[in-house]
């Protein structure tokens, strides 16, 4: 087996060592990134819902005081206003979902569903938990979930859902009387979710692993090339010449001419110590052929 070959086998063996090392860390580290920034973006259009939330109780529903009184508006609930401006959002981000999950609520389309309920018992007893996210499974495949409590926090907030009393007429009219009362101050009615498919994380850490993988492939191919050259021009055609001229000096002919090679690497000693053999042979042919 030729030393190139020998040389290129080693090599191969070790960036493929390398390369699956180097793979199975950079898919580890970017599918946790592209998790997180998902997570990220989720928590910013989290913070965008609460903000509209916010404005919507202080200060568009005591603009509507008199016309509530008129005709119920669902503009002046908070949690119309940050689902209907959701929506707008879900125009660049369709792969987003969010929805306000309560247990009790006044309009029975955000009612929780199991799992969502799940998520506000455990805001209901740990008041410490501002947060959660995970993994669920869905007739779609897995999504990846973000959730807050939605705590009433505001007095405001109770005019509706306090008692059947203090409701305004035309609301009890529009969803009627049975449900989204009896709320506390203080107290987690529901939670703020948004879901995204796993495959949006997964699809994204992918694409980054293809690119990546693929720039270190070509990094280690222009080395392999780099290398076999200079080891072609260096060491290999240097020592195939002096394999030669010691195959010529052993048959009797000593009219080879001697390396000249400059430099102080181990090549260059090998060609100074063959040039002097060779001299100390010819010398030593003489001196037996007189």
């Amino acid at each position: 087996m030729r030393l190139t070959t020998k040389f290129n086998l080693v090599l191969f063996s070790v960036f493929s060592l390398g390369l699956a090392v180097a793979g199975y860390i950079s898919y580890t580290v970017l599918h946790k990134h592209a998790r997180e920034e998902v997570l990220t973006h989720a928590g910013m259009m989290m913070e965008a819902a609460m903000a509209i939330r916010g404005y919507t109780v202080n200060e568009i529903r005591p603009l509507l005081t008199l016309q509530m009184k008129r005709e119920f508006l669902p503009q002046s609930v908070p949690s119309y206003a940050a689902t209907q401006n959701f929506k707008a959002v879900r125009e660049k981000y369709p792969e987003y979902t969010y929805k306000e999950a309560a247990l009790n609520p006044t309009n029975p389309v955000d009612s929780a569903t199991d799992w969502e309920t799940d998520i506000i018992q455990i805001f209901r007893n740990d008041p410490e938990t501002k947060e959660l996210s995970g993994e669920r499974d869905t007739p779609l495949g897995k999504s990846l979930y973000y959730a807050r409590p939605i705590k009433i926090a505001n007095k405001n907030c109770l005019t509706c859902h306090s008692t059947v009393d203090a409701a305004p007429e035309t609301m009890i009219d529009l969803y009627g009387s049975s449900n989204g009362f009896g709320w506390q101050l203080d107290e987690v009615v529901g939670s703020q979710v948004v879901s995204v498919p796993l495959s949006v994380p997964l699809a994204k850490a992918q694409e980054e692993f293809v690119i990546f993988m693929a720039s270190l492939i070509a990094i280690f191919v222009v080395i392999f090339i780099v290398i076999n050259i200079m080891l072609s021009n260096i060491v290999v055609k240097r020592v195939r010449e002096m394999a030669h001229a010691a195959d010529d000096i052993s048959t009797g002919h000593m009219e080879v001419p001697e390396f000249i090679v400059n430099g102080k690497d181990e090549i260059a000693d090998l060609s100074r110590s063959f040039n002097r053999m060779r001299r100390s042979l010819e010398k030593a042919m003489k001196i037996l052929g007189e």
